[in-house]
């Protein structure tokens, strides 16, 4: 098994931590959004029924398929946004890689 220690092309760049902190404040209201709207409080003296359901019973199930695609979204676009480490000094992180 050989290690090889491989050295990062890419250098800290202020706009990149922009764009990193933006992507991250989108993504942390998108999962307050999600987290204040599941629980439908507007609904809870609503008696109407839709469907032989009661209203809210419809509201969860949408805001449930909602949430599901806003955490697709989530997984395949902004996984590990907000934890990368910024490196101001721009010194480069060694990376290792394992060849078998």
């Amino acid at each position: 098994m050989l290690v090889q220690l491989q050295a990062s092309t890419t250098m800290w760049d202020a706009s990149n931590w922009t764009r990193s902190r933006f992507e991250a404040l989108g993504w942390a209201l998108a999962a307050l959004t999600v987290a204040a709207l599941a629980v439908p409080w507007f609904l809870w003296r609503d008696s109407t029924v839709v469907a032989g359901l009661p209203l809210w019973v419809w509201w969860h199930v949408g805001w449930m398929g909602l949430a599901s695609v806003a955490f697709y979204a989530f997984t395949r676009y902004g996984w590990g946004v907000g934890v990368e480490s910024a490196d101001p000094a721009g010194t480069e992180t060694p990376e290792v890689s394992r060849d078998d």
